[in-house]
């Protein structure tokens, strides 16, 4: 189906890759790998038609059609969430209007016997079944199990785009991309914004498909499902291994040390012969032999070994003072937003030394009673929090606080105490800030790259809880696994929000499954967990419990003239649902915004320098307008609440 033939890539003068060849066949599962900065994307993007190699040739088979899913993408609004999606079927509606237009001229038409009559009784016959083929009478089916598949409500197919947040909208793309069916799909980093649950549904979507599958992704549980062959790009060059990822990771070790003994070898070659050289270059009776050497070493090429594997790298995090025996119980917790109940009757208690997972639907609560348990918002129930608990917690926003004034090694330098400091330079590869990277300035950093730095910062905190939101999203493999190894031999207790299945995997001992308002507890690690949903099919399982319930509290049904409003009264009602979620997001930047401020000062402040009266009635002015802000957000959020 695709070609590619000798192709290179330069940037600036530097070499990015060469003479990378393979061929893409019908019904090929690959997954594109190695590491940042390799090239997967461009490579990606040379098949995708969207950038040409410096040399070598793409061939494709014709009529192929090609479809790409970039990490990133311009989104347009304008349309609801179904109407976007529909976009995928506009030859659909091309056909139903040349099959409207040829059946009213068949009708109106008397001319039976006449050649161009029969030829249009032909022509319509093949569009029609063409049509049929094509799904044209139930496309709006598939379209409404892409969009739940991925993780929408059928209450959001009617909401603007514009209303959703841009892992959301990338989710509508990925969806009008399988719905396109295209013969290669190209996807880059697909499971960056999804859950598990959609994880999986998209697992098995690809695993229905016929097509062709080149993917990008960190995510080894996801490729091992659905890749059968590997294409490594490692020092400029292409390896193609027929294999999963996992049997790819045990022969790419083979490899490697297969390589490191030619290159030893090599080396002791070549240090051989430049001792030759340099003793015998000014006899003359060695003249011949020398310059015999010369051209021998000019010939060699050097064997390149593959980017040294920090994956062995073992970090640590500090000490963990003792904590209580119970660090966190919750008792009949309650959290709502207006008339809207995120969870309720959560009851649960997490022991010392104990790492749990929370898992769920995005939206059903996670990051809310982590944010509760922190004492960041109110709720009804008790959450007790055991003596001498330390906590740290790691969630996107910290990665704003970081001073841009500093460089990366600055940031950990001034936080690093003891021998740590002679390992920074470790810590910091492990972490892809090695060589010249950990001298970039925080400000030119992406926000991926401060998450990763905010990251390193949190290794070298005194803690004995740690509380984790969704921590491997911008990281690699490698970074990935030394995390996790870190997390392992921590000593305090850890929540992992996350749907990284391969990183909770051998972690946790515990998942808590947050769905239909409530908080399940799952005794075992995120595999078991899986076992039993994917036993009791977890997405029908959820569709037959919000079924009953809605069966148990539908209240009786208004007569049509009360059921529906009329169109202004409607059309009002959503003017001032819009509004009032402009100013529901206002409120929630002021309180991030005052919450950031919080923390800055509050690091300002535990120096001896800081402890300033100043800066203890900012303290106090920074709490009052926090509080102030977080009630005006409740209290518009109740508002919306009642109107939605």
């Amino acid at each position: 189906m695709i070609s590619v033939d000798n192709i290179r890539v330069d940037f600036g003068g530097t070499n990015l890759f060469h003479d990378v060849s393979f061929i893409v066949n019908k019904k090929d599962r690959v997954a594109l790998v190695g590491k940042n900065g390799a090239g997967k994307t461009t490579l990606l993007r040379i098949l995708a038609g969207q950038q040409s190699p410096t040399e070598g040739a793409v061939s494709k088979q014709r009529n192929i059609t090609i479809g790409y899913l970039p990490q990133v993408m311009n989104l347009k609004d304008g349309r609801t969430v179904f109407e976007e999606a529909e976009t995928s079927f506009e030859h659909i509606h091309e056909m139903e209007q040349s099959l409207e237009r040829m059946n009213n001229e068949l009708a109106t038409r008397d001319d039976y016997d006449s050649a161009d009559y029969h030829r249009l009784i032909e022509d319509y016959t093949h569009l029609n079944e063409q049509y049929t083929m094509m799904g044209g009478s139930h496309y709006e089916a598939q379209i409404e199990r892409a969009l739940m598949g991925l993780g929408f409500s059928r209450s959001d197919f009617s909401r603007p785009t514009s209303e959703f947040s841009g892992g959301w909208r990338m989710r509508i793309e990925l969806a009008k991309l399988l719905l396109q069916c295209p013969d290669v799909l190209l996807l880059d980093e697909p499971t960056n914004h999804l859950d598990i649950e959609s994880i999986q549904w998209l697992e098995q979507f690809l695993a229905r498909s016929s097509n062709a599958v080149l993917l990008v992704s960190h995510d080894r549980a996801f490729l091992n499902a659905v890749t059968n062959r590997t294409i490594e790009i490692s020092c400029g060059r292409a390896y193609d291994y027929k294999l999963s990822y996992d049997k790819f990771m045990e022969t790419r070790k083979e490899r490697r040390e297969q390589q490191i003994r030619a290159y030893e070898n090599q080396q002791k070659e070549i240090a051989d012969i430049k001792e030759f050289i340099e003793r015998f270059r000014y006899k003359p009776t060695k003249a011949v032999q020398v310059q015999s050497r010369i051209k021998q070493l000019e010939k060699i090429v050097p064997i390149e070994i593959d980017e040294e594997d920090t994956s062995r790298l073992r970090l640590r995090f500090a000490p963990a003072t003792r904590s209580g025996n119970y660090p966190i119980i919750c008792s009949d917790v309650e959290k709502s937003f207006g008339s809207h109940t995120v969870f309720s009757g959560v009851n649960f208690t997490i022991n010392r030394g104990e790492k749990v997972a929370f898992v769920g639907r995005n939206g059903e609560g996670k990051t809310t009673l982590v944010r509760c348990i922190l004492g960041e918002l109110d709720h009804e129930g008790t959450i007790t929090i055991g003596h001498n608990v330390q906590t740290s917690y790691f969630a996107q926003h910290q990665a704003q606080l970081l001073d841009e004034n500093l460089t990366v090694f600055q940031t950990i330098d001034n936080v690093a105490t003891g021998d740590i400091r002679l390992r920074i330079r470790d810590i910091l590869g492990a972490f892809m800030f090695g060589g010249e990277a950990s001298d970039k300035q925080v400000r030119i950093l992406s926000g991926g790259e401060r998450s990763r730095l905010a990251m390193i910062r949190l290794l070298l905190q005194q803690m004995n809880l740690l509380i984790l939101d969704e921590p491997t999203n911008h990281l690699d493999m490698q970074s990935k696994d030394v995390l996790k190894e870190a997390i392992r031999d921590f000593d305090g207790t850890v929540i992992i929000v996350s749907h990284d299945r391969h990183f909770l995997d051998g972690l946790v001992t515990k998942v808590y499954e947050f769905g239909n308002g409530k908080v399940r507890e799952h005794l075992g690690g995120i595999y078991d967990y899986l076992a039993y949903k994917n036993a009791d099919n977890i997405n029908e399982a959820l569709a037959a419990e919000k079924a009953t319930n809605a069966t148990q509290q539908t209240p009786e049904k208004p007569a049509a003239s009360e059921s529906r409003l009329s169109y202004e009264a409607e059309k009002q009602l959503q003017k001032q649902r819009r509004k009032l979620e402009r100013t529901v997001e206002q409120n929630e930047e002021a309180v991030n915004q005052l919450e950031g401020a919080i923390v800055a000062l509050e690091e300002i402040m535990s120096t001896p320098d800081g402890s300033t009266p100043q800066n203890f009635e900012r303290y106090a002015t920074l709490k009052k307008q926090l509080a102030e802000a977080e009630a005006e957000w409740e209290k518009n959020m109740e508002l919306l609440e009642e109107l939605s």
